[in-house]
């Protein structure tokens, strides 16, 4: 599942790249602004998250699509080892098979040089630049990650929030690290175009981000673990990962109140 999703992800990010900065897309002679542009593939990518993370396979597998968040909630306690470890070759595979089919449907118009597989490269200011703007930005989403689903009133919101941020980032931060976030995403532009340029900002920058981020989590909870490992956790499908007591204790008490005839909520 993970596999799938993140391979529909590149294929998307391939598609949408390909269609705005193709010079025979018709959109891109149309739309002259390199931040307009940058905002339509935020808009279409935040897009694409909230469809992948409300499918059956998003609810299932907890919609990671990304193994610098699977890392990390290894870290927190919330993901098997081997769980993690397979979660993560799914990733990469999945990434890489998605820039695949996209190349193979678009006819090779991926691979033109200005689009070059939707890869991630450092921007304006160089490796130093694109190293912190990728801790940056990956700590702000696994917070916002961490807090909202942990939270009774914007657990459900999740997916909408993770789209926001996306979307954002994408329009704003693009050109200061092309904006990953997620080492499979990148490795898997990186393969077919065979630009290893400062791979490693992108293998090491969002993990160490989004571990500070699990770490103001903790801290601010005074230790207190997060419920679970799923992005979105409003299905009955079922979850393979560790759940805190509090988390199931709470939701012991929504079943039984709805049970009773009046609205609960999740946590």
């Amino acid at each position: 599942m993970e596999a799938a999703e993140l391979g529909l992800y590149m294929f998307l990010a391939c598609a949408f790249a390909t269609l705005l900065q193709h010079p025979a897309s018709p959109v891109r002679q149309f739309v002259g602004s390199s931040l307009a542009r940058r905002a339509l593939y935020g808009l279409a990518m935040g897009s694409a998250i909230i469809a992948i993370l409300m499918t059956p396979w998003g609810k299932q597998s907890g919609g990671h699509i990304n193994p610098a968040i699977t890392l990390t909630f290894y870290r927190l306690g919330k993901v098997d080892f081997w769980d993690a470890l397979f979660y993560a070759a799914a990733q990469f595979s999945g990434a890489i098979c998605g820039v695949a089919i996209a190349t193979l449907v678009l006819r090779g118009a991926p691979g033109h040089s200005a689009v070059r597989y939707a890869v991630t490269a450092p921007g304006v200011y160089g490796q130093a630049g694109a190293f912190i703007g990728e801790v940056a930005i990956s700590l702000v989403l696994m917070i916002a990650i961490l807090f909202a689903t942990n939270s009774k009133k914007l657990a459900r919101y999740t997916p909408y929030l993770v789209a926001a941020l996306v979307a954002i980032f994408l329009a704003f931060e693009t050109p200061l690290s092309g904006m990953s976030m997620n080492p499979a995403r990148t490795f898997g532009s990186a393969f077919h175009a065979r630009y290893w340029h400062a791979i490693w900002i992108y293998f090491i920058a969002p993990t160490l981000g989004m571990f500070f981020a699990a770490e103001v989590f903790l801290r601010v909870r005074g230790g207190a673990p997060p419920y679970c490992a799923k992005l979105n956790h409003f299905s009955d499908k079922r979850c393979i990962f560790h759940h805190s007591q509090q988390g199931i204790l709470a939701r012991e008490k929504v079943k039984h109140s709805r049970k009773a005839g009046w609205r609960g909520e999740n946590v």
